[in-house]
């Protein structure tokens, strides 16, 4: 999305079959982006079926949702508040979607209609852990029984379970960071929580943390704090078959690669953390791998690009090409 104050819009790009992005359009969401960065993770994000579109407009408080049609052409079909100030990050899982409100520091839940509304389910808004807990994302577990927040300012995990009714727990379980500065998690197929920490920005500082959600929705600590020997890894993406993670260093235009083991255990890719470089090409912020696992995209910072990587049998990234042209307050990426 753009992410433009004035009125924010999601940009469009064909994928090739070689993995090259060209512009396929600009579609107004109806409402406010920001104009700037919002430490987010999750801010677009497609429904499991593909069909629907969620968009956040953190600067009027509302969430779009476009139709996705077999030619991959938007269309808007709905628009709702969302619950609360500052809408960052939504979790989608079937009919049932969760939007973390960051100034509020609460969730709110919504089914989603056969039309594409966004009916908001009454008694669903939850506190966090605390206040001015500073979040950057929400995901549902792969089963659709819990939900987790990550909260930057207090180091923790915040972990909601979610009912039948589609209503979470009155409150959250707190999960202690076995890193600084929980940001962004994906779960592999086997309910395992990958979890960058970005150290606040220290140098060479940042790690990743692996957890198994248990059915109780309770997170044991697998492998902690594992560093990536960059700086500032904010964001994460996993393959589809669960066996490479990628975190984007914002601070060392830098993507380290690991192994992950089906017990959960991490190991690099590279021994000096680097598995590939956006360099010239700007700060990794967030990024996306394609559905067939072939292709990893970063969104770039500073030089408003995404950046497109071919993924290795071993797990290595092979530099494909670099789309440009962004605006700068660009945010957020999906895939079909």
């Amino acid at each position: 999305m753009s992410n433009a104050s004035e009125g924010n819009a999601v940009l469009a790009f064909r994928r090739a079959a070689t993995g090259e992005l060209t512009p396929a359009g600009s579609f107004p969401t109806g409402g406010r982006g920001t104009g700037g960065g919002l430490g987010n993770i999750g801010g677009v994000v497609l429904s499991q079926d593909q069909h629907w579109l969620y968009v956040v407009n953190a600067g009027s408080n509302d969430i779009t949702v476009f139709a996705v049609d077999d030619d991959d052409r938007l269309t808007r079909v709905s628009k709702a508040a969302s619950g609360g100030d500052h809408p960052i990050s939504i979790a989608v899982d079937d009919d049932l979607v969760y939007i973390l409100n960051a100034n509020s520091d609460s969730i709110t839940g919504f089914r989603a209609t056969e039309a594409g509304h966004l009916e908001r389910i009454s008694g669903s808004t939850r506190a966090l852990g605390a206040t001015g807990v500073n979040p950057a994302q929400i995901s549902f577990s792969p089963d659709g029984l819990s939900l987790v927040i990550t909260e930057k300012a207090t180091n923790n995990l915040a972990v909601f379970g979610v009912n039948r009714a589609g209503l979470p727990d009155s409150a959250p379980t707190i999960q202690p960071s076995a890193g600084p500065t929980p940001f962004g998690f994906s779960f592999t197929k086997r309910r395992t929580l990958l979890v960058t920490e970005a150290a606040g920005g220290a140098a060479n500082a940042s790690s990743v943390s692996s957890y198994r959600l248990g059915r109780d929705g309770r997170l044991t600590l697998v492998e902690g704090a594992v560093p990536t020997k960059q700086t500032a890894a904010c964001w994460i993406a996993v393959t589809p078959d669960g066996r490479y993670a990628y975190t984007s260093n914002a601070a060392s235009q830098s993507i380290t690669g690991f192994q992950v083991k089906p017990s959960g255990d991490l190991t690099l890719l590279d021994a000096d953390g680097k598995t590939a470089s956006t360099g010239l090409s700007g700060n990794p912020l967030d990024s996306v791998i394609s559905r067939d696992g072939q292709f990893l995209y970063t969104l770039n910072g500073g030089r408003d690009t995404i950046s497109a990587f071919r993924i290795r049998q071993d797990g290595g990234l092979t530099p494909i090409a670099t789309l440009s042209g962004l605006p700068a307050s660009a945010d957020g990426l999906a895939i079909r």
